[in-house]
């Protein structure tokens, strides 16, 4: 059964209207203990991103994971029934063809579980974040510095470090306000154009990278639990090192076996004896 007392996509629009509302968090999530733990933790959204691709598969980018994938870590989130409002994201080559494709698409995710979509880029996706709307999908942007771009980037680079690139961001986020997004990630920015980002918009930014003043911040679950295995960007705080913690649970496991500690007597099942 879904949560309907949760976060909303409406509550989360109009978050600015409330000046005393603290910044908003956000985090990833791929399964149903990540979302449950998450959600124990009161962040306001989770994001089932295509992270994923590099987080838990293995990929060095994100363009090698597929909307079916998508679509079954979306209905993992949603198992946890959390309040948190759950945006999934919309994969590369999702809805960079054509906006009957696109919402379809992003229907898929809907159905799995999610209650908005997330795509990345400018005014270009304008068509495809209307023809969502009119099917009554919310859309959140991501801008800056996108991941399913980094072909085209030539890697992972600061965005709208100069004059030029400050005012087509600041444009393009504009864009994505009147086409009706409900909120929009900064991600890999200079802390003033953020602010600069934030301060022009009604709806809500959240950063990655983009400094402290976005109204919210989002960071992947891998990287503040210390579960990554590749350098953890500049922006990344980690809370917790729990990757040689889980080293150290599974070896001491591994010797209670190979000494006869495990299991013992009291783990063991024991057939009934005879009268």
């Amino acid at each position: 059964m879904s949560n309907t007392k949760g976060r909303s996509v409406p509550e989360i629009m109009a978050y600015k209207a409330d000046a005393d509302h603290p910044p908003l968090v956000m985090v990833t999530a791929y399964d149903e203990p990540g979302a449950r733990f998450a959600d124990a933790a009161g962040v306001d959204l989770l994001l089932v991103g295509d992270s994923v691709a590099t987080t838990v598969y293995g990929h060095k980018d994100t363009l090698h994971i597929a909307l079916t994938d998508i679509v079954r870590h979306v209905e993992a989130v949603a198992a946890a029934n959390p309040k948190a409002l759950i945006v999934a994201d919309l994969p590369w080559m999702s809805y960079h063809t054509n906006t009957t494709e696109s919402v379809k698409n992003a229907a898929r995710l809907v159905r799995a579980g999610a209650k908005g979509v997330k795509l990345e880029g400018g005014a270009i996706r304008v068509p495809v974040i209307e023809a969502l709307l009119h099917a009554e999908i919310p859309v959140m942007g991501h801008l800056g510095l996108t991941p399913q771009s980094v072909l085209a980037m030539g890697g992972y680079r600061v965005q709208a470090k100069d004059e030029k690139g400050k005012e087509a961001l600041i444009s393009s986020a504009k864009a994505l306000e009147a086409a009706g997004c409900f909120g929009v990630v900064l991600e890999g920015i200079p802390d003033s154009v953020a602010q600069v980002v934030t301060n022009s918009l009604s709806i809500p930014t959240i950063g990655i990278g983009a400094g402290a003043r976005c109204d919210g911040q989002v960071l992947v679950y891998h990287d503040l639990l210390g579960l990554s295995q590749t350098p953890r960007p500049k922006f990344v705080r980690t809370y917790l090192e729990l990757g040689p913690l889980i080293t150290q649970a599974i070896a001491h496991y591994a010797d209670d076996v190979r000494n006869a500690r495990f299991p013992s007597d009291d783990e063991t099942y024991h057939a009934t004896t005879g009268q």
